[in-house]
């Protein structure tokens, strides 16, 4: 974000935007394209899965392809707002977001499907950060910017929940291609608006040359770590291409490190990073959302398949965990925040999640939705919602103006990688459990149907075991936020807000995807 512009984020230059309320709707909207593609595609992925002939091993790949994409550029798709101005970026990320979700609705092979989902990620990676640099720059007066931030994560966390049930109507009513097609109107309509009604701020473009070895290191270094994990799954731990991967990425990530504390203008200058309380954040945020994303294609599974739920069933079957989710961050996390600590509701977050967590290693496959499923979802969603909240307002706490763009972009990274990773090594420790369940109790199943059963209990089994690694996964990111996390309570005396400048800093909340 260029210093004019960043400078305004803290003191209004002038008069503010007369269009911003309308423009906040275009913003909106733009930003619940984006969340309802990342939950309308978990529940068209069985339908699209058996139809594009995509296996097992690879099917993670649609939604991994997606949150990569959008994980490894988020930083860059930023830096170009900046460069090229919000507005347009802004533009050109819908215009492409609307094109590849055309792809994507066309797709005849496990190929294209891959290449569009990646596409998309492309260019919600330039969407994102544009949309929120606008909000940012266009509600210069504090109170006006909270409710702003505030309407706008709300439609955002709506947009989970109209992607699960609308997900489950379009794909079983229609077909599991219109999950991508529905995002063309969206898209057509946010763009048509923005051009009209945002006014590029002035001073918002920044002029400084662009950090192109860190673009590069830092993308491929995330790619070959999911990578990694991936090829785990179909060549084992010890393959010598996954250990290749493994060793590349550590390299890569390593030399981004050091070329970013030597150039002049970095993509992610290190003080933003090293800062003890936001790195206890995107630590333990990231490792929040590896439990959850590895969650959702599970449950996704074992509803359709175990349980034999339509898809509009299965939509409204998570409504229980959106609805936590929308408690614990509205209710509990934003009403409690200026009394107590950030940590003490992160920690106690995370482990409420867990608890959840730990209640669907039980799962069979005659469970009961009402007694296992539902207060599983309902405790899922209740600590993370009200961990969330605080972690995203804290991680741009006490941030220099002019970083404050790069530190909301970093929650989103850690974030969508938290994604990526999430789904490919719970799969992998689900499908290794499954494949040695098959193995073991195969032989004991003489008929079809006993056959039949015994797969379906080795699917189960394999969804446990990933299970069990989610809880363990929480648990930790409960210890990281509790040990990390020391600032004291917005108002209050805090360790990290000391700096000077912090209160002008801007509190964007940045919704998980």
């Amino acid at each position: 974000m260029s210093e004019t512009a960043s400078k305004s984020l803290g003191a209004p230059a002038g008069e503010p935007d007369a269009g911003r309320w309308k423009a906040l709707v275009f913003i909106a909207l733009a930003q619940l394209m984006v969340v309802l593609d990342a939950t309308i595609v978990n529940i068209a992925l069985p339908s699209a899965q058996q139809d594009l002939g995509i296996s097992d091993g690879n099917r993670q790949w649609v939604v991994t392809a997606y949150a990569l994409a959008f994980g490894g550029l988020l930083l860059f798709g930023g830096r170009i707002a900046d460069l090229w101005g919000r507005k347009k970026a802004f533009v050109v990320g819908l215009g492409g977001f609307a094109v590849a979700s055309a792809l994507g609705g066309a797709a005849t092979n496990e190929a294209m499907m891959f290449g569009a989902r990646a596409l998309q990620g492309v260019f919600g990676a330039l969407l994102a950060p544009a949309a929120l640099s606008l909000l940012a720059v266009m509600f210069t007066d504090a109170k006006e910017r909270a409710k702003a931030f505030g309407i706008y994560g709300a439609i955002a966390g709506g947009g989970g929940a109209v992607g699960l049930i609308l997900g489950g109507f379009l794909t079983e009513y229609l077909d599991w291609r219109w999950t991508f097609f529905v995002n063309i109107p969206f898209a057509i309509v946010a763009a048509a608006g923005a051009y009209f009604v945002i006014r590029e701020p002035e001073g918002g473009r920044n002029r400084s040359p662009l950090d192109l070895p860190g673009v590069v290191l830092s993308t491929l270094g995330l790619v070959a770590l999911v990578y990694g994990f991936t090829r785990a799954e179909s060549d084992g731990w010890s393959d010598s291409v996954t250990v290749g991967m493994f060793v590349a990425s550590a390299v890569l990530l390593a030399t981004f490190v050091l070329v970013e504390s030597k150039v002049k203008a970095p993509l992610l200058p290190l003080r933003v990073i090293t800062e003890r309380n936001r790195g206890g954040i995107y630590l333990s945020l990231g490792l929040a959302i590896i439990a959850m994303f590895g969650l959702f294609l599970f449950l996704t599974y074992y509803l359709q398949i175990v349980k034999g739920y339509s898809p509009v069933k299965t939509g409204f079957a998570f409504l229980p965990m959106i609805v936590g989710m929308i408690t614990g961050s509205t209710q509990i996390g934003t009403r409690l925040m200026t009394r107590v600590a950030p940590r003490l509701l992160m920690g106690p977050g995370f482990l409420v999640a867990a608890l959840g967590m730990l209640l669907l290693t039980q799962l069979e496959i005659g469970s009961s939705y009402a007694a296992l499923l539902l207060p599983a979802m309902l405790l899922l969603g209740l600590g993370m919602g009200t961990a969330f909240m605080p972690a995203m307002s804290l991680a741009t706490q006490g941030v220099e103006p002019r970083d404050s763009g790069v530190a909301s972009a970093m929650v989103n990274t850690s974030q969508q990688v938290g994604g990526a990773i999430g789904t490919a090594l719970l799969n992998t420790i689900a499908a290794s459990a499954t494949t040695a369940y098959v193995a073991d109790h195969i032989a004991g199943a003489t008929s079809r149907s006993q056959q039949q059963l015994v797969q379906l209990e080795a699917m189960v089994q394999g969804y446990t075991s990933a299970i069990w690694f989610a809880v363990g996964i929480l648990v930790v990111a409960a210890a990281i936020a509790m040990t990390f996390v020391n600032a004291g309570r917005p108002g209050g005396t805090t360790a990290a807000s000391s700096e000077e400048g912090a209160a002008d800093e801007v509190q964007i909340p940045v919704v998980a995807h």
